[in-house]
């Protein structure tokens, strides 16, 4: 056959050949050469194939799930620094406006309805950003009160209970305070007022209360809290301020629990940090964290720049970082508002307890939390099946659920169970499909105990 009859090559070529195909692509090392752009996008998309699957995974808080006009906006600004007020001041403006509607759900003091600077407060990567942020405000309040007094500033510790997420005891390590954990108990999962009255001393900068705890996403007694520490300073004692770690309820709470005081309501309260790629439910990774006033943010923690352009005040560990999560966080504001918020929580909470409902049914499952507090319910295995929580866990994800299972904080370890946290994306119908694989997992171990065979021998 002549060349004037032979295709072109492009036509011939098959969609899976070529190097990536046929040889191994670096993973270690950066490649010798560059590689077609459509050829490297289809090498790693077809990677991130083994991923598990995001709206499937009932392990994680983050959100996986946004509107299409949100996922525009946020492709539309992926390229702005957040950090570029002068030069992005739209970006800037939104994420001042963010910070305000923060403060003013929470309660803030003072807040004006024209003046932007009337919230304290600011948007950071997560929660974990905001919690060391907020931590800082504490130990600085409480060396200055110390240094006023003439009074040893070394031995600064934190009340917190040994339920909290692990980004508080890399507070504590990385800016030298000593935590001082509020153990567990079998059948109780978060901290006592009179837990918080016996630890308190002279040194503590500060007690910590969770609003949805990770575990079992419960909610610590606030109020209670505030007034054991409101009488021990009556009494003469330390007065010590308390903080609201809102990670995970904080954007639930005042929507499906609007009568429940535990924000600045609450005098005693003088921070809050909440994340918005939780129940904000914007992509990761977005947080925030407020103060009840100016007064509860030290001027020495803030910094000023002038080689962006203009005088910035900027309070944050990072520098750099992208504009577009502030972006997706303001969408959702405007576009839910305080009825779509609820509406959404109120879907949520009812679908937990369709799905708790369900699993209580279950001879040898017991509910410890049914998703009525915040859309998060926990449960364990009691008796003695043959089977443990591990090897649910383990038959759910070979169905595609992803549920985890995992041991209780301190004091409480021998206690084991599975969470479920139902977000936005997570369909009644999944959940009734997730509720019959429950009990088909559940059957499943039970024959094998019947038929003499080891449930962990199954999982393998």
């Amino acid at each position: 056959m002549s060349d004037s009859f032979a295709a072109p090559a492009e036509t011939l070529a098959p969609a899976y050949t070529g190097r990536l195909g046929t040889d191994p692509v670096p993973a270690l090392r950066m490649p010798k050469s560059e590689t077609d752009p459509e050829a490297a996008y289809r090498f790693i998309h077809d990677e991130l194939m083994l991923d598990g699957s995001s709206r499937l995974n009932l392990a994680t808080f983050v959100t996986t799930w946004m509107d299409p006009q949100a996922d525009r906006l946020m492709a539309e600004t992926f390229d702005k620094n957040m950090i570029d007020k002068d030069e992005y001041p739209a970006t800037a403006e939104i994420e001042t406006r963010c910070v305000n509607m923060v403060a003013d759900l929470f309660h803030a003091e003072g807040l004006s309805e024209t003046d932007p600077a009337s919230a304290t407060g600011v948007s950071t990567i997560g929660s974990s950003e905001a919690v060391m942020l907020a931590g800082l405000a504490l130990k600085w309040r409480w060396r200055q009160a110390r240094a006023d007094a003439g009074k040893d500033t070394t031995r600064p510790n934190l009340i917190l209970g040994s339920n909290v997420q692990v980004v508080w005891e890399k507070f504590c390590r990385y800016f030298d305070v000593e935590p001082k954990y509020l153990p567990m108990a079998k059948g109780r999962y978060v901290i006592t007022p009179e837990q918080v009255r016996e630890a308190v001393d002279e040194n503590t900068i500060g007690v910590v209360a969770i609003l949805g705890t990770t575990f079992t996403g419960e909610l610590e007694p606030v109020a209670e809290i505030a007034q054991v520490l409101d009488e021990i300073a009556a009494a003469g004692g330390p007065d010590v301020p308390l903080h609201v770690d809102g990670a995970s309820g904080g954007f639930v709470v005042p929507f499906l629990h609007p009568e429940l005081k535990w924000d600045f309501r609450i005098p005693r309260v003088v921070s809050i940090n909440v994340s918005g790629h939780k129940y904000g439910m914007t992509y990761p990774g977005i947080g925030f964290v407020v103060w009840r006033s100016k007064d509860y943010l030290p001027e020495d923690l803030v910094f000023r720049v002038n080689y962006l352009g203009g005088d910035m005040p900027t309070f944050t560990l990072n520098f750099s970082r992208p504009g577009n999560q502030v972006v997706g966080q303001y969408y959702n504001f405007i576009r839910l508002g305080v009825a779509g918020y609820t509406q959404i929580m109120e879907s949520l909470r009812d679908t937990a307890l369709m799905l708790s409902a369900e699993i209580s049914k279950i001879e040898e499952m017991n509910v410890i939390t049914d998703g009525s507090a915040i859309p998060v319910l926990s449960f364990e295995v009691v008796g003695d099946p043959g089977f443990t929580v591990f090897d649910v866990s383990h038959e759910l994800r070979a169905r595609g659920f992803q549920v985890p299972a995992y041991t209780m904080p301190a004091d409480a370890e021998d206690v084991a169970v599975l969470r479920i946290v139902l977000r936005e994306g997570f369909s009644r119908d999944l959940a009734y499909r997730l509720a019959v694989a429950i009990n088909e997992v559940v059957a499943s171990l039970r024959s094998l105990r019947g038929a003499g065979h080891s449930a962990q021998a199954f999982a393998h």
